[in-house]
């Protein structure tokens, strides 16, 4: 196992040649955070000194080791490049590892966003009085991680080039190279014949419900690159499960109380992919990709201020004609008061 270890700071930080020639684990504090240090062992002319040479280091969880003396001098430059966070995949056989990063099993945000929305519309499809079918939800938390899984790599082999020239990206499986575009296929069929055979059991299985999800899938990577709005387009795809849940409990829909419940998810998919999306724009503009973050600009905030508060209306008027009640009056105004 990793360790970390602290090495406290004293006088003989300030005289590197004094170091012990022992190799060390260390990780070293800013004096700066700490004025009881200051006060009683260093003075203010050594504590200057120490400032410039020993800036704030991030401590890690690996062990590093150097001799002393010269390299000491240097830990602002080859010793910061050590610094390291290990995920548990990389304690994965390294056959797989690739793998589970292309699928970004490591990221679970990503299949909570596409199951709330299914968990959302088969809890309303429930008959009044009554708790929500618990082996449908079951069904469909245990498809929910593949089905992203399969969004992920499809959308990492349709983007393998754009990925290679942005610098969040590059080193992606499929970009970097770890994972091959024709074994990326393969491993996305295997994620979607392994999700199609937990839908087959649910109590009413749809085929055009699933091939319609596939197809969204598939096909929002080459939104951004047809229009500003491709937020939109995956808002349309992660909350699909708004329709389908329902479909699997009841065997039709209800669109009064599907489609604003469609509708809240994709406005909530604006607010939160918008402003994702602000961290690539400098990169999305030398690669000619297009996103709302990009369209709005200095509008940012007060677009989704507005799909925040349309996200709202929405989630009330199904509600309304779901005939819920004071519970979801309640919910509404909470989740209002938040924003």
């Amino acid at each position: 196992m990793a360790s970390l270890s602290v090495v406290h700071t004293s006088r003989r930080l300030l005289t590197p040649s004094l170091f012990s020639s022992l190799p060390t684990t260390r990780m070293f504090k800013n004096p700066a955070l700490n004025r009881r240090f200051i006060s009683q062992h260093i003075s203010r002319k050594n504590y200057a000194l120490l400032s410039s040479k020993y800036k704030t280091r991030i401590a890690c969880m690996s062990s590093t080791t150097s001799p002393a003396g010269k390299d000491d001098q240097k830990l602002g430059g080859q010793n910061k490049k050590v610094v390291k966070f290990l995920s548990w995949i990389d304690y994965l056989p390294k056959e797989i590892q690739a793998y589970a990063k292309l699928a970004r099993v490591e990221k679970s945000i990503g299949t909570w966003l596409l199951l709330w929305p299914l968990a959302w519309s088969v809890t309303l499809a429930a008959s009044p009085g009554s708790h929500p079918d618990l082996k449908t939800l079951a069904l469909f938390a245990c498809a929910a991680p593949l089905l992203r899984g399969a969004a992920c790599t499809i959308n990492d082999i349709l983007d393998r080039d754009i990925d290679r020239m942005v610098e969040r990206t590059k080193l992606r499986p499929i970009a970097s190279g770890a994972v091959k575009p024709l074994a990326g296929l393969c491993f996305f069929a295997f994620q979607l014949l392994l999700s199609h055979g937990i839908l087959l059991q649910l109590p009413n299985y749809s085929t055009i419900y699933e091939a319609s999800f596939i197809f969204l899938i598939s096909t929002y990577p080459l939104m951004k690159r047809l229009t500003y709005w491709a937020q939109a387009y995956l808002g349309f795809t992660f909350n699909w499960g708004a329709l389908f849940g329902w479909y699997a409990i009841n065997g039709s829909l209800q669109p009064s109380i599907v489609f604003p419940l469609y509708m809240a998810g994709i406005f909530w998919t604006l607010v939160y992919d918008t402003i994702y999306a602000h961290q690539d724009k400098e990169d999305d503009i030398k690669v000619g990709v297009k996103s709302t973050a990009l369209k709005f600009g200095d509008s940012t905030k007060e677009w989704t201020t507005g799909f925040a508060i349309a996200c709202v209306a929405s989630l009330a008027l199904t509600g309304y004609n779901a005939a819920i009640g004071v519970l979801l009056t309640a919910s509404i105004g909470a989740f209002n008061l938040y924003f």
